[in-house]
């Protein structure tokens, strides 16, 4: 594997798992009796993914979900690639998509509790994304205050799948929170147009998961625009936020229609004093996976190069989902100094590793 003989891994994207009674013991009552009787009940995205959404290779050997097992995951991710280090996303956040705001965080806490006792401390690689619901951004303000300081937390982990854009002032006791304890926030595709949520794109609601997974690049655009022109960077200016799953390629003309629009209607927006992208290009962080393929691999390089994107992107396989991404298959005809900024420099100074 030439990739990753010649500079270290840092995966931003790994998904554990766990069921849904794994969290029972981390819970007060009533949330405790209620998860031991029905489970959690958790929204999902509503797409049924023919090809599954995990890969069966995944599944440990005595069953249970797909990513549940650690040791199997440093066998088949940790140590197959050599990671330095693999930042663990969960799959939680889509608790967001519910109804009940106080449940809602009593899972959150409970699954934070459970990912420092049952995770972190299995592999040295190991680093975790605390996950918080949106649904009160007050009580997940509290919880980033309870858990930010774990030396093994390294990140804010919210759902795509929001009431209303993510930029809204509803949000910043999250934000501030999370820069109080010197965490990034990353925003991850969750179950859009399920319980509490919006509908997946702008139009609506799609048939089939191909389009859902085609347009997940929608909600980003949307929750940046919005956190860019409320002025949450401005309002936080050590934040640093993290788009994980939602590609990349759609990020060089949103800035250059931003900066356009920004010049007609600053007026609109009189807390900016630069132009929208370049808070994209201070604040903003973008995962590889899933990558975008065009048949001519030079289309990539090029768009590369218009929103300097070696310095804002990290490399994500998404393990163990479907269209996992192995660090020795993509982005191999970037240049070797680019190469080693996504896949290891970029991950290693935002998450202070």
């Amino acid at each position: 594997m030439p990739l990753t003989e010649s500079f270290k891994v840092i995966d931003a994207d790994v998904h554990n798992e766990q069921d849904d009674a794994a969290l029972v013991p981390y819970l007060p009552e009533p949330w405790r009796s209620r998860v031991a009787k029905s489970g959690i009940g958790m929204a999902g995205s509503g797409y049924y993914s023919p090809v599954g959404v995990m890969k069966k290779d995944a599944i440990p050997p005595g069953g249970g979900k797909a990513g549940s097992d650690p040791d199997l995951m440093v066998k088949q991710l940790v140590e197959r690639y050599d990671l330095e280090y693999a930042i663990l996303t969960g799959v939680i956040y889509n608790i967001s998509a519910t109804h009940d705001p106080d449940f809602a965080a009593a899972i959150c806490s409970a699954y934070n509790d459970f990912l420092i006792a049952e995770w972190l401390g299995k592999h040295r690689a190991f680093k975790g994304a605390m996950a918080v619901s949106t649904l009160d951004p007050v009580l997940a303000a509290r919880e980033i205050d309870r858990i930010g300081g774990h030396p093994d937390i390294v990140e804010v982990i919210i759902s795509s799948a929001a009431r209303s854009p993510l930029g809204h002032r509803y949000y910043h006791p999250i934000y501030e929170a999370a820069e109080r304890n010197g965490l990034p926030v990353a925003i991850h595709p969750g179950a859009e147009g399920a319980g509490s949520s919006t509908a997946p794109t702008s139009v609506g609601y799609p048939a089939r998961y191909i389009e859902w997974h085609t347009n997940l690049s929608q909600t980003f655009m949307a929750h940046l625009v919005s956190i860019v022109t409320e002025g949450v960077f401005v309002k936080y200016p050590g934040l640093r936020l993290v788009l994980v799953e939602g590609g990349i390629a759609w990020l060089p003309p949103l800035m250059w229609r931003l900066d356009k629009n920004y010049k007609a209607l600053r007026s609109t927006v009189p807390w900016l004093t630069k132009m929208p992208s370049e808070y994209i290009r201070d604040h903003c962080f973008l995962t590889t996976q899933p990558i975008e393929e065009p048949d001519n691999p030079q289309h990539l390089i090029d768009l590369f190069n218009m929103f300097d994107a070696e310095n804002i992107i990290l490399y994500s396989s998404d393990y163990p989902h479907w269209d996992f991404d192995a660090p020795d298959m993509i982005l191999r005809r970037l240049k070797p100094e680019a190469r080693r900024k996504i896949f290891y420099e970029n991950a290693k100074k935002l998450y202070n590793l």
